[in-house]
């Protein structure tokens, strides 16, 4: 029985039938029961969409590392130092973009001291991690397995402080997990797969069509089987692959070559992979000109799509990252809101400087005023 099956007879069975403690979510990927579509398997998905695919781990990438590499805006010296902490040379914040775009959920453990005071944040590995569901069917813990090995982590320790905080995706369908990106864009990237591979096969058999060894004896006697399988072997061993491109042929009395070629729509290519690839990238929010896609003219240069990356897509979700960051941590860092600093972001700075021209123009606001619009604090007393 599915959790929204049990939530829901349980609300018909009254409060004490409610789903039991300890009830366990092994996978975060699942379709409606009787549903001839397979599971989403997050670690084939993730071998074929971001370790094979250049389209995919590139969009990946831009969306991730320019997260990564955003300047914070003013906060507590420590929570600035949690949050931007770096390991190997890759940000927490370049870690958890990558798993919320890939896996759609990202868990983050709160690492104490023996004073409990948050130390480390450290990012979970989002495949290993499932939701143990209380009595009232809100997260109690999470179980995080390692092989046979599997850790159980309240969400509440015992002083009331959070040890972990689970950032996720919408899906309007789960009520304990998120969608990533990845799913939307499987079929695209299993695509622009398949089309690679076929270009490779093709250009491994000399880049053209292949074609047929005809026979004609005249006397009306046909090659042995012996005679058939030694033609088929010296194909396969003397003429196919790229390093034979071109080889001549030399034919025994009786055969002639006949090429067999296709259409141009039939080896077009080209067109497909394009198309499956703009998929890729919409379905990961990066303007397609940006990877280098052909046949794109949203935009009018590559300043333009940046600023719609960034206005688009990675300003949302560092926001999103960073606002559930600050909630998780209010517990030690009351008041405090994680935030990218837009002055400080490139791209950005044409649009910044007309808000600045726009509200320095206006006669009828107040320097205060001014100062609030944009997001400045009051000035100190004296100055105007």
């Amino acid at each position: 029985m599915s959790f929204l099956q049990t939530l829901a007879s349980a609300f018909k069975g009254g409060v004490s039938s409610r789903v039991p403690l300890g009830r366990t979510f092994l996978s975060p990927w699942f379709y409606a029961e009787g549903s001839a579509k397979a599971p989403f398997d997050y670690g084939r998905s993730v071998r074929r969409g971001y370790v094979e695919n250049p389209v995919a781990q590139r969009a990946v990438r831009l969306v991730a590392e320019g997260i990564g590499g955003a300047p914070l805006g003013p906060c507590d010296p420590q929570l600035a130092a949690l949050v931007s902490a770096t390991s190997a040379g890759q940000s927490l914040l370049e870690t958890l973009s990558s798993q919320l775009l890939l896996h759609g959920n990202a868990y983050v453990q709160v690492i104490k001291d023996a004073a409990g005071k948050p130390v480390e944040l450290y990012a979970l590995r989002p495949e290993r991690v499932s939701v143990i569901a209380g009595a009232d069917g809100w997260p109690g813990a999470y179980a995080y397995k390692v092989g046979e090995s599997t850790l159980t982590i309240p969400v509440l320790d015992e002083d009331a402080s959070p040890n972990l905080v689970h950032i996720k995706a919408f899906h309007p369908a789960d009520d304990h997990y998120g969608a990533g990106c990845l799913a939307a864009a499987e079929e695209a990237v299993l695509t622009h797969n398949a089309a690679a591979a076929w270009n490779r096969q093709l250009l491994e058999n000399a880049a053209r069509p292949s074609g047929a060894l005809v026979y004609d004896p005249g006397d009306g006697a046909g090659l042995s089987a012996e005679q058939f399988d030694r033609l088929k072997t010296e194909l396969a061993s003397a003429y196919a692959g790229h390093a034979n491109a071109g080889r001549p042929m030399l034919l025994e009395g009786g055969l002639k070559w006949q090429s067999l070629s296709l259409s141009p729509a039939d080896m077009d290519f080209a067109e497909l992979k394009a198309a499956a690839a703009r998929d890729i990238a919409l379905a990961f929010g990066v303007p397609p000109m940006l990877l280098g896609l052909p046949g794109d003219a949203t935009y009018a240069n590559y300043r333009e799509a940046n600023r719609a990356l960034w206005r688009l897509t990675l300003l949302p979700l560092a926001t999103k990252l960073l606002s559930a960051l600050s909630e998780g941590l209010e517990t030690w860092f009351p008041d405090q809101k994680l935030a990218i600093d837009l002055d400080r972001i490139p791209a950005l700075a044409e649009d910044r400087e007309r808000l600045w021209a726009q509200i320095g123009g206006a006669a009828f606001l107040s320097n205060e005023e001014k100062r609030s619009l944009l997001g400045l604090a009051p000035a100190q007393s004296g100055n105007k």
